[in-house]
């Protein structure tokens, strides 16, 4: 018998709640809760650029201040590298500046004052000048930015200021590999506040080989407000490992909230500084248990009893090849939020495959992947060229494209305006 129509109707109060809380362990997995990470390549940074450029108008005396700011930012770089200033032509320039940073700036209808940052690419920049371009970075470390406001804890639950000042801070030029997350899929439920005291390795080994990791790092802070907009104090702690040891602390203070951004910017850029000095003492090493894999139990053979005749098997005894994996990073196009996913889910679908996570998201350019890999890079890269794609080969990376995508022309150089 059918049930009556009435026992299936749910009060609108109900029915609102219970698709509130749907919504919310929808968003809970699906959702974002941080900052996407800015370019880690490793350029040379040169900040604090003042430019002051009148044109015809705004948008030609931007572009006047630009390249006005790479100029005076090569010769800033070259007096701090060699000793004394440089100069090259405006093409040069454009082929080694990997992009313009503004950390202030005011547009007129004809003039353009600003100040400006400029990041050079590494190995050109690097053998123009004489320098060394390369330098020896630690093993990767997953870096879980924790926040303490209002006595409640925050990892990737929710965006927080914390890890958004992690996420803009350029670690290109750390000696410390740090994996950084925007947030995003498991991370709010793999990663919270609660994570900091569990100290299980086989926990930890699970989440660091999901992330590409051998270690983890925690870089705390606990916010205190003395009345509403009025001073922040911040005290901070620096902790790695599944045990959380600690590193260093220190604490700092700002006059009023809308300094918190530069709080938490300079904590950022200390705590840095003690990683790296921990790195270079010796103390900051990742844990041997987490790389430790228990052997897996085999069955003893059989002995044959006596009168018996043994059979034995040829396919067990012929050798076999033994790989261990191998962490690659690929360079890939990222035109788009669509790209990274797309090209994330093709090179998970590899045979062999591991882990493929994005540790260098830079949308509209090249994008860095880490992946673990069951072979060796070329393995890789034949088995990404069997699924379509346009594989280099380079220093122990590899650049993909899509099959069929044209290669970009170079950039015409744009004449010099005057100063």
């Amino acid at each position: 018998m059918a049930r009556p129509l009435r026992t299936l109707l749910m009060p609108a109060g109900l029915a609102l709640a219970s698709l509130a809380v749907a919504g919310l362990a929808l968003a809970q997995v699906d959702g974002s809760r941080g900052a996407a990470p800015i370019d880690s390549s490793g350029s040379f940074e040169v900040s604090g650029v003042f430019v002051d450029v009148a044109a015809g108008s705004a948008d030609a005396a931007r572009q006047g201040g630009w390249r006005l700011a790479q100029r005076k930012g090569w010769s800033m770089l070259s007096q701090r590298l060699t000793g004394r200033p440089g100069s090259l032509s405006d093409s040069a320039l454009d082929s080694i500046v990997t992009g313009i940073v503004v950390e202030n700036e005011q547009i007129g209808p004809k003039r353009y004052v600003a100040r400006l940052g400029v990041l050079f690419d590494r190995g050109r920049a690097g053998e123009i000048l004489g320098v060394a371009g390369t330098m020896t970075r630690s093993p990767p470390l997953l870096t879980v930015p924790i926040e303490w406001s209002g006595g409640v804890g925050a990892a990737f639950e929710v965006a927080t200021p914390w890890q958004a000042a992690w996420a803009r801070f350029r670690t290109g030029n750390s000696t410390v590999d740090y994996v950084r997350l925007a947030g995003s899929g498991p991370d709010s439920l793999l990663l919270n506040a609660a994570q900091q005291g569990r100290p299980g390795r086989g926990w930890w080994r699970t989440i660091l080989q999901q992330y590409g990791a051998d270690d983890v790092v925690f870089p705390e802070v606990r916010l205190y407000r003395e009345w509403p907009g009025g001073p922040v104090i911040g005290a901070f702690r620096a902790g790695y490992g599944p045990d959380n040891r600690e590193i260093t602390r220190f604490s700092l203070r700002v006059e009023n909230s809308d300094g918190l951004p530069a709080l938490l910017d300079a904590g950022v850029a200390r705590m840095d500084e003690a990683f790296s000095q921990a790195l270079r003492s010796g103390i900051l090493r990742p844990d041997r248990l987490l790389s430790f894999e228990p052997p897996s139990a085999t069955p003893e053979a059989d002995t044959p009893a006596e009168g018996e005749t043994e059979l034995l098997d040829i396919e067990a005894l012929a050798p076999t090849a033994t790989t261990g994996s191998v962490s690659i990073d690929i360079q890939f196009d990222t035109p788009s939020v669509a790209a990274v996913a797309s090209s994330e889910s093709s090179v998970r679908g590899v045979p062999g495959v591991r882990s493929a996570i994005t540790s260098s998201l830079a949308l509209g350019g090249v994008s860095v992947m880490r992946v673990t890999y069951e072979g060796n890079a070329a393995g890789l890269a034949a088995a990404l060229a069997a699924r379509g794609w346009q594989v280099q080969e380079g220093g122990g990376t590899l650049r993909i494209r899509r099959a069929g995508a044209p290669t970009p022309p170079p950039a015409e150089a744009e004449p010099a305006e005057d100063e």
